[in-house]
């Protein structure tokens, strides 16, 4: 019987370590298998971090793209975001997660065992993906409760780490940046195919987005209870100029283009492989042979957005767009008003096209080489449950007509994790919060990305004031800049992020409600509809429009079950109280 355990025994560690030896492995219990068995060559760290390889960590495109339903980019039905409308309440059980760090300080405790067959050279790959997934856990919890404690080891059931106090959210800022140091010093410096193994100009790219959203932060919350004593946001902002300007200086990355102005940045997201993309860091393959349908290895995108179902952009993101003049539609003499879907997507920055659908667009390719255009479904919009689209503004970024990619049997379409355009709005926000940024840095940043879509460079010297920015009392670049952000990673996750980092949510959330286009286009007045003719899905639900709490939503609350626990070290966030 003893015998017998021990085959057993031995066959699930096989199973677990050695059975998926591609790049995307669901976690592994840590109680199964110890150090001194496991942590003996270069191939045991890798497998083990082959366990953070994953959608939790990296989100794809159709994960992501659902963040921005919490935000005032998209609009879902009847869904109302509870933060967005200020009516969450207290956690009061569970805990904060700490499973994955505590997973990625087991690596810590532990790798140096390598050491004694091994050269660093021979693992210094594997140490550099630990830094770099130690940050990436970490700034998720920075985000989500700012003040966190810093652990570097693995905490034991006894550990006085347990009930340490939280560490200052900069304190932590600054840790994670250090972590990132030291992987783009471990992780190979080689464009690599980007759909395995992390490299350096990923952890810099990481490093530019933490140093953003510190140095930010630091800036529009200081004097409130969500800000840190002795902000420093200036230090945080050199750093992200620092690491933009190596990651652009590398010569390895660029913005896709192939000169076609009208379809570069829509054909960006619908090809079939990045393997020599030069904008595309790091991205998701999918191989449904790997294993028959796991959803770590296919991608129900086109599936689910062949209709609405439910989802929308909303008429404060369609109208962000410039005109082909460079030129915002409250002041263009280009732009041909809200009457009709058409006429707004008029003389529109080729980006508006990407990312909304309009009814002269391609709506399926059939496998007979018939094509259907978007028009159909707009003359059934909100008819039923596949075609309700709350504000008629339909998503169609990252949606591919081809047919044969919308089953899941045969939906292999990759998605974009990290891509160069975030590197240059990173840098050109960085020099504009700086109060240094040239006509040559835009020149080198914000330049690209409307050559590629064939809009005017914005000229620094010669902005036109918009009378409808969002943020008047700052300067013209920022808002200009802030503008060319939204537009440009529409629908990839970051806006909520964005508006937190800015304390915006006064000028964008409070009081507002997401709005469509013109109802008196749509068949069917599914949804209710506002003075000026404009669909208002929410004019029922939310009468006075966002509730978002300003004094209190900008942070997550700690579960008070934690507090109890440890009542001298563990405070609530603000306005949780």
């Amino acid at each position: 019987m003893k015998f017998l355990k021990i085959i057993i025994t031995l066959i699930a560690i096989n199973m677990i370590f050695f059975a998926c030896e591609e790049e995307y492995l669901q976690k592994t219990p840590l109680d199964e298998v110890t150090a001194i068995d496991f942590f003996k060559s270069p191939d045991d760290l890798k497998v083990y971090l082959n366990q953070f390889y994953i959608d939790a960590i990296f989100p794809t495109y159709y994960h992501r793209h659902g963040n921005d339903f919490d935000s005032d980019n998209q609009v879902w039905e009847t869904r109302i975001d509870s933060r967005l409308e200020g009516t969450r309440t207290v956690t009061t059980s569970g805990t904060i997660n700490f499973t994955r760090v505590r997973d990625i300080n087991y690596f810590f405790d532990n790798y140096k065992k390598v050491e004694e067959e091994y050269d660093l050279e021979d693992y210094q790959q594997y140490l550099g993906e630990a830094y770099f997934f130690r940050a990436v856990i970490y700034f998720d919890l920075l985000k989500s409760y700012g003040d966190i404690p810093w652990v570097t080891t693995e905490i034991g059931t006894t550990s006085a780490d347990l009930y340490k106090p939280r560490d200052p959210r900069n304190f932590v800022a600054d840790k994670i940046i250090e972590s990132l140091d030291s992987a783009a010093i471990y992780l190979t410096d080689k464009k690599t195919h980007g759909a395995a193994r992390v490299n350096k100009w990923m952890a810099l790219l990481v490093q530019s987005r933490v140093a953003l959203y510190e140095g930010t932060w630091e800036k529009y919350h200081n004097n409130t209870d969500f800000g840190v004593s002795n902000p420093q946001p200036e230090k945080y902002f050199n750093k992200v100029v620092q690491t933009t300007k190596a990651i652009m200086e590398s010569g390895l990355y660029n913005i896709y283009s192939t000169g076609k102005q009208l379809s570069d940045y829509n054909d960006l997201f619908n090809l079939r492989d990045y393997s020599t993309n030069q904008e595309v860091l790091f991205w998701k393959q999918y191989i449904l042979d790997l294993t028959r349908g796991s959803q770590e290895f296919y991608n129900e995108r086109n599936y689910y957005m062949e209709y609405p179902r439910g989802r929308s952009i909303t008429k404060q993101l369609a109208d962000s767009y410039l005109c082909t003049d460079g030129m915002p539609i409250s002041i263009s003499p280009l732009f041909k008003g809200h009457e009709t879907l058409n006429q707004e997507a008029q003389n529109r920055d080729p980006r508006f096209r990407a990312t909304i659908a309009t009814p002269d667009e391609v709506w399926k390719i059939n496998e007979n080489g018939t094509i259907q255009y978007w028009s159909e479904v707009m003359e059934q919009l909100n008819t039923s449950t596949n075609t309700s689209a709350p504000s008629g503004y339909t998503n169609f970024k990252a949606y591919d007509p081809r047919m044969m990619y919308h089953t899941i049997t045969s939906e292999e379409t990759p998605s974009i994790i990290y891509r160069y355009a975030e590197v240059l709005l990173n840098f050109a926000e960085a020099k504009a919060e700086l109060g240094t940024i040239t006509q040559d840095d835009i020149d080198i940043s914000i330049k690209k990305l409307r050559d590629r879509i064939g809009l005017p460079n914005l000229i620094l010297a010669d902005i036109p004031v918009d009378p409808d920015w969002k943020f008047p009392d700052l300067s013209p670049a920022i808002n200009e800049i802030r503008r060319e952000r939204r537009v440009e990673m529409a629908i990839e996750g970051f806006r909520l992020d964005d508006i937190l980092r800015w304390a915006a949510a006064d000028e964008l959330i409070v009081g507002t409600r997401p709005k469509g286009f013109k109802a008196a286009q749509l068949n069917n007045m599914m949804y209710p509809v506002d003075e000026d003719g404009l669909l208002d899905p929410f004019q029922n639900a939310l009468p006075n429009g966002y509730g978002f709490k300003l004094d209190r939503d900008y942070l997550n609350s700690i579960p008070e079950s934690e507090i109890t626990l440890n009542p001298e070290n563990l405070k609530q966030n603000p306005g949780w109280d």
